[in-house]
């Protein structure tokens, strides 16, 4: 009987360590990002509200992933997750997912921007986790198969980098063909009047877009601002009162000094 040498896992050096935390901390920024735009309009959203909490959910148990196990495994999945949430973020913009089409916006080009650093950090991180290494002598089997691990290692680094780098590419495309954030309906007299959808009657503008309420408002302050402002535009202007519109009509002051029409407030 021979006493053979195992390679056993170690715990990650500095480098694999700080590449796993950076990563890490990158996912779940980007986690808090879609869960604050989830929070102020996009969970109203049909099917793209759930799937951004699921994106939420789903972000930071890879972060937890990341950070408590020496996993390859883990790192990969995060640096696969941060990418494909980019990938759908670019489909939204370009083609539309689910009936929703994505517009430019601050949240949008922040998070895509460190989903990319995520996917990045992260599959070197991925790359970095490895065993303990061997002596073995130059010429040997053992250290041809070293040297070709290292070759093989090297081109995935590449290739990390390029596609991290066409991902960047692809999302300045996205973002400079994305549409701005629509203008608010505004106007120094706005016409509010009634409609009949399904059998109940709502109220709409002059164009007959159905006018919603946002339930964080107060009678005196609009909490819809942001993100929730750009999909959810304000009513701005001075309102009157059209067909079939009985409640009291009134305005607030928003953020910014514009003038939001309110009704029965």
């Amino acid at each position: 009987m021979v006493v053979g040498r195992h390679r056993k896992s170690k715990p990650p050096g500095r480098r694999q360590l700080g590449l796993r935390v950076a990563g890490a901390v990158l996912l779940a920024v980007s986690a808090c990002i879609h869960l604050a735009l989830y929070l102020t309009g996009y969970r109203s959203i049909p099917t793209i509200g759930w799937l951004f909490l699921l994106q939420v959910i789903v972000g930071f148990v890879l972060v937890a992933g990341a950070l408590v196990t020496y996993s390859r495994l883990a790192a990969a999945a995060g640096a696969a997750f941060a990418l494909s949430t980019l990938g759908c973020y670019l489909l939204a913009i370009w083609t539309g997912l689910f009936g929703f089409k994505e517009i430019r916006t601050r949240a949008g080009i922040a998070a895509g921007l460190i989903e990319v650093a995520a996917f990045a950090t992260l599959a070197l991180a991925a790359l970095a986790t490895g065993t303990v290494r061997q002596a073995t002598r130059p010429g040997s089997p053992g250290a041809r198969m070293r040297a070709a691990a290292q070759a093989a290692a090297s081109m995935v680094i590449a290739a990390v980098g390029a596609v991290s780098v066409l991902a960047l590419v692809l999302f300045g495309v996205a973002v400079a063909s994305a549409d701005g954030a629509p203008a608010a309906v505004t106007g120094a007299g706005v016409t509010v009047k009634t409609a009949t959808i399904g059998g109940v009657t709502v109220l709409t503008n002059a164009h007959g877009r159905t006018l919603y309420w946002f339930a964080p408002d107060t009678p005196a302050t609009s909490a819809c601002t942001g993100s929730c402002a750009v999909y959810w535009p304000p009513v701005t202007g001075s309102p009157k009162a059209g067909p079939g519109v009985t409640g009291t009509l009134s305005t607030i002051n928003r953020p910014g000094g514009a003038v939001q029409a309110t009704y029965d407030s």
